[in-house]
């Protein structure tokens, strides 16, 4: 895409007050951005939508020097883009009426006519849900989806680690701009994620993770994917959101069952009871519901531990080292607080590397 093009695209939607759908219907009927922009102010009042207010934020000149700056720093930092109108965006977003007209990435967004699926869910997952998404994933492999996530804790990151572990294209869709990594510990899986995906989000440089962005990029996830799974979610949450934003979208949506006693599981439930969701105990449901035909092999696959942080690789060695080991011991020899070594432990039992057992004692799965 043309810097003319990136440019007038920026500007406009520096506009306050512009959001996607009326920055698209002002392209439509002007036929460019520039031309939107350059638009006399009786031809602007005569859309409907468009008041003195708005008419004085469109003739604002601070626009173009907004734009100016983001433009400067994404040929700084040799920061990727695709607008609304590329052949690169992808596809089944643009049919969503508030689909952003610019979205920023790093690494490959090129997404073919594969499968997409978005999978969501609670950032405190519990080991029954990471079991299932193991099992998952070794039967989702020979379908070859590339996955679409968040990079929260719990399911999101899950969901790309155990993607990476089987060769799945992975993307994750960030609530901030391209210059950070929320949260940042899972730095090192959104770097690896790079080789053969993509970090892709609509906010721009310095754009801080403020909780309302969470729900902005949850249309985006529902919007690029054919189906979305919900692995665990409790009454309420981001999750139950990004799940009605498919169903607005009318793509299929999928959540797992629970015993009616898990927390994690209301939300779920209740997505099925209400006929919001089918049901998903493997991943032949998907297959049926989405007419998918697998397209290449399941690898013999060892664990993959290339994603896992420093702290976390270093109490998983020293547990595959020990054998069955308790958490204080852990602290002793990792020489780490024992609430560090807790909260770490607690992730890789969630991960499925690690089980505990009786007596607090802890060993590799």
């Amino acid at each position: 895409m043309e810097n003319d093009m990136i440019y007038y695209l920026l500007a406009l939607q520096s506009v306050d007050g512009i959001g996607c759908k009326v920055a698209r219907k002002l392209i439509e009927h002007f036929g460019s951005p520039k031309a939107a922009l350059s638009a006399e102010e009786k031809q602007l009042l005569e859309l409907e939508g468009i008041g003195q207010k708005l008419l004085r934020n469109l003739k604002a000149k601070s626009i173009y020097r907004k734009a100016s700056l983001e433009l400067e720093i994404i040929q700084k930092y040799g920061l990727k883009q695709v607008s609304f109108f590329d052949l690169e965006y992808p596809e089944r977003l643009r049919h969503c009426e508030d689909a952003p007209l610019l979205l920023f990435y790093k690494g490959k967004l090129d997404l073919g006519k594969r499968h997409i699926i978005s999978i969501v869910g609670t950032r405190k997952m519990t080991s029954h849900g990471a079991a299932f998404m193991k099992r998952l994933f070794s039967e989702l492999e020979k379908y070859d989806p590339v996955i679409i996530s968040g990079l929260a804790y719990g399911v999101d990151i899950l969901a790309h680690r155990l993607a990476l572990q089987h060769g799945l294209k992975t993307i994750g869709v960030l609530a901030h701009g391209l210059d950070r990594i929320y949260p940042r510990t899972h730095y090192k899986t959104a770097l690896s994620m790079l080789e053969e995906g993509a970090l892709l989000t609509e906010f721009w440089t310095g754009t801080p993770p403020v909780r309302q962005n969470f729900v902005r990029r949850n249309r985006i996830i529902a919007g690029m994917s054919e189906a979305t799974l919900v692995i665990e979610s409790s009454e309420k949450g981001g999750s139950l959101i990004t799940a009605d934003l498919a169903s607005s979208y009318h793509r299929e949506v999928f959540a797992v069952p629970g015993r009616s006693s898990d927390p994690f599981s209301v939300g779920c439930n209740h997505l099925i009871k209400t006929h919001r969701a089918s049901m998903l105990t493997h991943a032949g449901d998907l297959a049926y519901m989405l007419n998918w035909e697998p397209v290449r092999e399941c690898s013999k696959r060892t664990e993959d531990f290339v994603s896992l942080d420093g702290k976390e690789k270093e109490l998983f060695d020293a547990i595959r080292k020990h054998g069955k080991i308790q958490a204080d011991h852990l602290s002793q020899i990792c020489k780490l607080p024992i609430k560090d070594v807790l909260s770490t432990l607690l992730r890789l039992e969630l991960y499925g590397h690690i089980r505990e057992l009786p007596g607090k004692h802890y060993e590799v799965s």
